[in-house]
């Protein structure tokens, strides 16, 4: 059968993972009471290691401090355990699919490491912009416009728009 290649050339159809994942985001508010999203789970992450390292820092901060509790831990959160699960899921596809190279891929124009530095600022900035804009695209957009919000699809078209103003200021690093 020809969908279940192993050397890294199968992907599943775009319109059955449209299905797919709006199934889920479905899922999601059905379980939770709200949508999907990552930058949550960072959030948590962040406010832990914040905490470890300076604990007289994090509860006093006036932002730390709303996500520590004597009850539950920031990495008590199910937007953790969602990301983990993605990035487990992640590495198992790849395996079962031939996918999972240890690599960097890059134009031939430009080295390693240019490619990782602009990958981490990119990374950097959007974590970035998510806190500022109160979620990540997953939970501003995609579930915003599950919903039918004016501001989830705003935000959807303010993302395409500015990737692709971006990619094409961008595409040398690339091409």
């Amino acid at each position: 059968m020809k969908n279940n290649k192993r050397d890294g050339t199968f992907y599943i159809n775009p319109y059955l993972g449209g299905i797919l994942l709006g199934l889920v985001l479905f899922a999601t508010y059905y379980i939770t009471g709200r949508g999907l999203g990552a930058s949550g789970a960072v959030k948590s992450t962040v406010v832990t290691a914040v905490h470890a390292v300076a604990p007289s820092h994090a509860e006093e901060s006036g932002y730390y401090s709303k996500f520590l509790s004597d009850d539950a831990s920031p990495m008590n959160n199910w937007l953790v355990f969602e990301v983990l699960g993605v990035i487990i899921g992640g590495f198992i596809s790849g395996t079962i699919y031939g996918r999972l190279k240890l690599k960097v891929e890059h134009s031939p124009k430009i080295t390693d490491k240019r490619r990782l530095i602009a990958a981490a600022s990119g990374g950097l900035l959007f974590g970035i912009g998510s806190q500022l804009a109160r979620g990540c695209t997953s939970g501003a957009a995609l579930s915003g416009m599950a919903v039918l919000s004016a501001s989830g699809i705003i935000t959807m078209m303010a993302i395409f728009g500015s990737a692709y103003l971006f990619s094409w200021i961008f595409k040398k690093l690339w091409i």
